[in-house]
């Protein structure tokens, strides 16, 4: 069974920065594809970013390119995301997963954790 169990989340000012860890368990994750996404309060889903297991290479949402910065720690069953320049619109619950394309062109997320809460004040 594949396990996510998110941390790092907590209340910043706006302009600061924060390091979201994962830790996952059950299964490898050096063949997965691993990604974040958030969910704002009156806001649907939105995929924040997406490592590829086989080239590293990165997707990143437009909301946050040159600002977040996603890894991942393959001996360590780990990923993270490096938060940078923080803005009020990055509050969100924030979720690590299995990420994959979808045929429309839109990252999808399966087998997320908890979550955990990033609040940006002003």
């Amino acid at each position: 069974q594949l396990t996510f169990v998110e941390s790092g989340g907590d209340l910043v000012q706006s302009g600061g920065s924060l390091r979201l860890s994962c830790a996952a368990s059950g299964f490898t994750l050096a063949y997965y594809d691993i990604g974040w996404f958030r969910h704002a309060p009156g806001k649907g889903r939105e995929g924040v970013s997406c490592i590829s297991s086989s080239d590293g290479s990165t997707y990143y949402a437009d909301s946050v390119k040159g600002r977040f910065t996603s890894s991942r720690d393959n001996a360590k069953n780990a990923a993270y995301l490096q938060m940078n320049s923080l803005k009020r619109e990055d509050t969100a619950v924030y979720y690590c997963g299995v990420c994959r394309l979808d045929v429309g062109g839109v990252y999808e997320y399966d087998h997320w954790g908890q979550g955990t809460q990033v609040t940006v004040s002003s």
